[in-house]
């Protein structure tokens, strides 16, 4: 009889096991299945959300929306945010589903991927707000050299347009930790060096321009006066 018992322990302690592992793995898939509505839920609500409030407006007139089609990308930057959100919200429920299971080193691992893709999310919107505000830099240079008759304004404007650019992206990949400080002391002489251009080119600019019009202010006064 002890022989027999002997035999059936590993059996015994087998089921133990397995009547204390099922109810967690119930537990994990009852998760995961109602973390996959959320996160369908959750992205219908971002991409509805960022559609009303106009945003794919801003990013079609930044010009995103435009490289992204003509890489072979069949969304608009509304649709990859709402992507990156459905997948934060996948990962978020395999951590919570993994973690019940007790598997702490998976958990570790989703953990960190999870935390990279709101770094991702601001980076994007980084990019679609800072490629924006340059086009409007590069619109309003444009119009202010025209206005002084200033040469090469269509050069200055695109000019100050690739330069607030490449700040944005360093920005941008800062917030994901891609780059390093060779990149941004780099990038701090050559934009020193456009800076400095510009204000020259503009101050040159603006002195014709102040010339000008302190000619016909003149001219006025001097009519009155007679």
């Amino acid at each position: 009889m002890d022989q027999v018992n002997v035999a059936l322990e590993p059996v015994r302690v087998f089921f133990v096991q397995l009547g204390d592992f099922m109810p967690r793995l119930l537990l994990a898939v009852v998760i995961l299945v109602l973390g996959w509505f959320f996160a369908k839920a959750l992205k219908f609500a971002v991409v509805k959300g960022l559609r009303a409030v106009n945003f794919n407006v801003l990013t079609e007139k930044a010009g995103i929306d435009g490289v992204l089609s003509q890489g072979g990308v069949k969304t608009d930057t509304v649709g990859i945010l709402g992507t990156l959100v459905y997948w934060l919200t996948i990962f978020v429920a395999l951590v919570v589903a993994f973690n019940t299971l007790g598997l702490g080193y998976v958990t570790d691992l989703l953990g960190r991927i999870a935390l990279f893709i709101p770094r991702v999310i601001v980076a994007v919107l980084i990019l679609a707000f800072g490629t924006y505000f340059a086009k409007f830099i590069e619109s309003a240079i444009r119009t202010y050299g025209k206005n002084v008759e200033l040469e090469d304004t269509d050069l200055f404007g695109r000019l100050a347009r690739y330069t607030v650019m490449i700040f944005v992206v360093l920005i941008a990949l800062d917030q994901i930790s891609i780059g390093g400080d060779i990149i941004r002391q780099s990038f701090l002489i050559i934009l020193t060096g456009i800076v400095l251009a510009l204000a020259l080119a503009f101050g040159l600019g603006g002195q014709k321009w102040a010339a000008g019009l302190l000619g016909r202010w003149w001219k006025e006064v001097s009519t009155d006066d007679k």
